[in-house]
């Protein structure tokens, strides 16, 4: 198809899921700003397909300071997210089996000193979730403090905010060349030619792909892919005040969603970057985990997806400029936590373009940079 346009930016964001939308939204007040989108809508692949849960204790070190970083900006969101709340609070109770006691004892290490309680009772196990088998849990940490997350609302409170700002959302614009000429990114689609000094790769599944476009090294970005369902709460029970459970090991979870409960065998099985589809015999292994866990019997599974939760190595975000590619910024490899944490990794990531987060602002966050800056995944000799 001809060319039909040429459009110039300060800044061009390649994704439109929350990570491109959350860091274009930070960066449109003090530039112009586009998000390129290869999809038709934003948001169609993990970000429209997440259950996300705000916990502060869910992730390794730096995700749960950039989640702690995030409570602020979900408790008091700035006018274009509207009036409904982000974050409605539901709990989280961390179970483990008889068997599982070294995965117990490990995760309560790790956790001293978070926002979470020892429930040794079984009368305050029921209560928080009747549904449990009883005695099913001999040991469980309960995180108050959690709550659900309005993604929608999020999302699109992100995107209305970089309008108002005078950023753009390009659709339908997957990149399929770059060049750089003059210190100038230009950007081929397949409706218009995008040129812009900066480019962030927020391409999600697709950033080390991405990545090979501007002749940059990949990150080892794996794809995994995870399913959820959505099934009946029993007769006569009303799930809405119940807390999400989740098995110390991650062998599934459930949470009440809208009057029914969102089930999920918290799988992670590696795939290449796709429009993530359910499989059978993840389905299957779901309803055996849940029935085993919780008095339900599954008869019918009213809704069924998978969506891909891209990680590095160590699992932490990829997020920094590119050591060798000039003008490229990584902002990738979010795994389960990119919703949780997308205000304070967005400003953190905003920062650093824009040169001013840096000294004691950084400490701010509760991490070193080099936690996740692209430079410690290069590949050694």
């Amino acid at each position: 198809m001809t060319q039909t346009s040429r459009r110039h930016f300060d800044i061009a964001v390649i994704g439109a899921g929350m990570a491109g939308a959350s860091l274009a939204y930070e960066l449109a007040g003090d530039a112009h700003v586009a998000i390129l989108e290869m999809e038709s809508h934003p948001g169609y692949h993990a970000t429209g397909r997440s259950a996300a849960v705000f916990s502060e204790v869910y992730g390794p070190g730096p995700i749960r300071a950039l989640t702690r970083r995030s409570r602020p900006f979900f408790e008091n969101p700035p006018e274009t997210f509207g009036d409904q709340p982000l974050l409605s609070q539901r709990g989280v109770l961390y179970v483990a089996r008889a068997d599982q006691n070294e995965s117990f004892e490990r995760l309560t290490d790790r956790l001293r000193g978070a926002p979470v309680t020892a429930v040794s009772d079984a009368a305050a196990v029921t209560e928080l979730v009747p549904l449990l088998r009883p005695n099913y849990a001999q040991a469980a940490l309960y995180e108050e403090l959690a709550s659900d997350i309005d993604v929608h609302a999020l999302h699109h409170g992100y995107l209305r905010g970089l309008r108002s700002r005078g950023g753009e959302l390009l659709v339908d614009a997957a990149v399929n060349a770059a060049r750089r000429e003059d210190g100038v990114w230009e950007l081929t689609t397949r409706r218009s030619t995008v040129c812009a000094p900066i480019v962030v790769n927020a391409a999600g599944a697709w950033a080390d792909e991405l990545a090979s476009i501007f002749g940059a090294e990949p990150v080892g970005l794996v794809p995994k892919r995870r399913t959820a369902l959505t099934v009946a709460a029993p007769s006569g029970l009303d799930p809405a005040n119940w807390a999400a459970v989740v098995d110390v090991d991650e062998q599934f979870y459930l949470k009440p969603d809208a009057g029914r409960l969102l089930i999920s065998p918290a799988d992670e099985t590696p795939s290449a970057p796709c429009d993530a589809q359910p499989e059978e015999i993840d389905v299957a292994i779901c309803i055996d985990r849940i029935q085993k866990a919780f008095a339900l019997d599954v008869h019918r599974v009213e809704h069924c997806w998978a969506g891909l939760r891209s990680f590095v190595a160590d699992g932490v975000p990829v997020c920094g400029y590119d050591e060798t590619v000039d003008g490229l910024f990584w902002l990738a490899g979010h795994g389960g936590y990119g919703i949780q944490s997308a205000p304070g990794l967005s400003q953190l990531a905003a920062g650093m373009i824009k040169s001013t987060t840096s000294g004691p602002q950084l400490t701010d966050f509760g991490f070193d940079i080099d936690e996740i800056s692209p430079k410690r995944l290069l590949r050694t000799p």
